[in-house]
């Protein structure tokens, strides 16, 4: 019985948060018309989310490029092909950065530096009674909190994410270069020939859809805020669990799909 009254508290718990982020979501969507009014609180949270978190997005990155190159150039090195893998060597690192690990990498880290940041700041306004205030001046939060952060995830994730692309590029051609002399040449051409633009298409919707679920996830944890500075604490850790889950599950939707 026991087990029974843990898996339907989970379900309930499920269905209660799936209906809580849908609600969220639909409040988000009826401000969108306000969005160019509000433009100042969009373009500070942008700011957050796109240029402060840029720094840690080009390190990810060019480590990111050279260890998919390494992890390549080992396999193909294992079996005495590297020879005849030369001229799709850099098209393949590129294909699988483009399209796996540059956004999923990507929105672990904003999902640990963002997310993690709007769910202890919304948090603290909860446990602090900050939120009762803006409904006092009439101050709809869904408006002046929820809705900036997340356009402005959707919108800058996709940018870091071409930023982490270039990076990541350069990096898997330096580790290339290093380990079996691979000239720029060979190394970019074989990007360029064999390119796709619908890898680079599928990568940078992936990021902002990754971008949006944080920002939700952030924010309706940080609403649900109880218990003062232990709460904020648990809040900014659940934040990030379940965004890493959420990136994890909707990549492996994406690789269903696409």
């Amino acid at each position: 019985m026991k087990i029974l009254q843990l898996i339907g508290s989970a379900i309930i718990n499920f269905t209660s948060a799936m209906g809580g982020l849908t609600i969220l979501i639909l409040n988000i969507i009826r401000y969108l018309p306000r969005l160019i009014k509000d433009r100042k609180l969009l373009f500070e949270q942008m700011a957050i989310t796109g240029s402060d978190s840029l720094p840690l997005v080009l390190l990810i990155g060019s480590f990111t490029g050279a260890i998919a190159a390494l992890q390549a150039t080992n396999l193909f090195d294992k079996f005495n092909l590297i020879g005849i893998a030369t001229p799709f060597l850099g098209s393949s690192i590129a294909t699988v950065v483009f399209t796996e690990l540059t956004p999923v990498l990507t929105a672990l880290v904003i999902a640990g530096r963002v997310g993690g940041g709007i769910a202890a700041q919304i948090g603290t306004m909860s446990v602090t009674e900050q939120l009762d205030a803006l409904e006092m001046m009439t101050i709809d939060k869904n408006r002046f909190l929820a809705m900036p952060r997340v356009i402005a995830a959707l919108i800058m994730m996709p940018i870091l994410a071409v930023f982490s692309n270039v990076v990541a590029l350069f990096g898997g051609f330096i580790l290339t270069n290093i380990k079996f002399q691979f000239s720029s040449e060979i190394f970019f051409q074989s990007v360029v020939y064999y390119f796709s633009s619908y890898d680079v298409f599928v990568g940078l919707m992936k990021s902002s859809i990754f971008g949006g679920a944080t920002a939700l996830v952030g924010l309706y944890v940080g609403f649900q805020t109880k218990g003062g500075a232990e709460g904020v604490g648990k809040s900014t850790v659940q934040s990030f669990t379940y965004s890493a889950a959420a990136i994890l599950i909707l990549d492996a939707i994406f690789g269903y799909l696409f």
